[in-house]
């Protein structure tokens, strides 16, 4: 869902636009005359009502509202950019509701600040989930001889984040909090999932941190350089944990311009976890095509590449293909399955001046073919 709600969040924003013919100057492109939103984005500041669709798989197809405060406008953050520095987004806080069709919901808010010349940054989100997914078990099997168990999450979430930029460089120091007060709850009508048993209702906090890097072109739709991290959380119960264990993850995305016309992508996106895991945080296979949380397990790996066809100076086509294992609990790497998907998508051009991209992608998993709705990079 998250994918989904960033996703459809940023579209909205971009494509957003009043229909009186006095502001129609303010969406057309003074260079070749097309749509375009840079000005009316570059300017805009304050409160900004911002439609949601949720188009994951996992959880159905969906809708929401979110409220979102810019507290300085894309321009006014400019003015503050040195020459040969990247664009910083501004101070943002949003308040957001969302549901799909198969009753999961989520009510929630946070934001992302900066501070002293954006040496410090932080980022937060504190939320009210009730999520309705399907269980296929750790390592594929649920140990009741069942395929898959309907399951509910719900209660509280919050992610803090603070961030320090290591001396003038793109890259930063992260120390994370995540705090977890959530209730498992699988279909009673069948036969309950062989799960350790303090895997259900569990408080987790964990602190930990990360080593980040960015040193993409732009934040929006980059056409070069990467961004990277590796993050290590630990819960436990010194610090408010009900269990002890811990979290791991390293991921880098980067962009490789081809000529002109060509930008070649690639992602490779490595996940582990050890101790008394709750099971949906187990690592999972993330790829465009497959439902989050369907492929878990103790450890996921995940590579994925894509190519960006910039056809005209508006109109993109991407092409994209991945492949994950999930292992662990009862195979090793060798020996688990491959999870593969691959798809195709459109671009516009949406603001010219930003360099953002917004579109659609259609992704074809192992069982399933869902579609989504991006802004900016489809890696995030």
């Amino acid at each position: 869902m998250r994918r989904a709600l960033a996703g459809a969040g940023l579209l909205a924003i971009a494509c957003a636009a009043p229909a009186e013919d006095s502001k129609r100057d303010l969406f057309t492109d003074p260079q070749d005359g097309a749509l375009d939103a840079s000005e009316w984005l570059l300017d805009r500041k304050g409160f900004l009502p911002v439609p949601i669709v949720i188009t994951e798989p996992a959880g159905g197809y969906g809708a929401g509202a979110a409220l979102v405060f810019f507290r300085e406008s894309l321009r006014e953050r400019a003015a503050h950019v040195k020459p040969g520095e990247p664009l910083t987004p501004p101070d943002i806080y949003v308040a957001a509701v969302a549901a799909t069709e198969n009753g999961t919901r989520l009510i929630g808010g946070g934001g992302l600040v900066t501070f002293d010349e954006d040496r410090w940054r932080w980022r937060g989100f504190v939320g009210l989930p009730e999520v309705n997914l399907d269980f296929y078990g750790v390592g594929g099997q649920t140990g009741t001889g069942e395929r898959k168990i309907a399951y509910n999450v719900d209660g509280v979430i919050s992610t803090q984040q603070v961030f320090r930029r290591i001396a003038q460089t793109n890259s930063w120091v992260v120390a994370r909090w995540i705090w977890l007060d959530l209730d498992a709850t699988f279909d009673a009508s069948r036969s309950a999932p062989v799960l350790p048993p303090r895997s259900q209702a569990v408080k987790s906090s964990g602190l930990g941190g990360s080593l980040e890097h960015d040193s993409r072109d732009n934040f929006f739709s980059a056409g070069a350089g990467w961004k990277g991290s590796a993050e290590a959380m630990f819960y436990s119960p010194d610090w408010g944990s009900d269990d002890k264990y811990q979290t791991y993850r390293a991921q880098a995305f980067g962009y490789v311009p081809l000529g002109q016309r060509y930008v070649l992508g690639g992602r490779v996106d490595a996940r582990a976890a050890n101790g008394d895991v709750p099971f949906y945080q187990l690592p999972f296979i993330e790829l465009r095509g497959v439902p989050v949380a369907r492929y878990q397990d103790q450890r996921t790996a995940v590579v994925e590449t894509e190519l960006r066809w910039n056809v005209t100076p508006r109109w993109a086509l991407v092409g994209f293909g991945g492949v994950g294992r999930a292992w662990g609990t009862r195979t090793t790497f060798s020996d688990a399955g491959d999870v593969k998907a691959w798809g195709a998508g459109f671009r516009y051009l949406v603001a010219r001046r930003l360099g953002l991209l917004a579109g659609i992608d259609v992704a074809r998993g192992p069982e399933n073919t869902a579609f989504y709705i991006q802004a900016g990079s489809a890696w995030r």
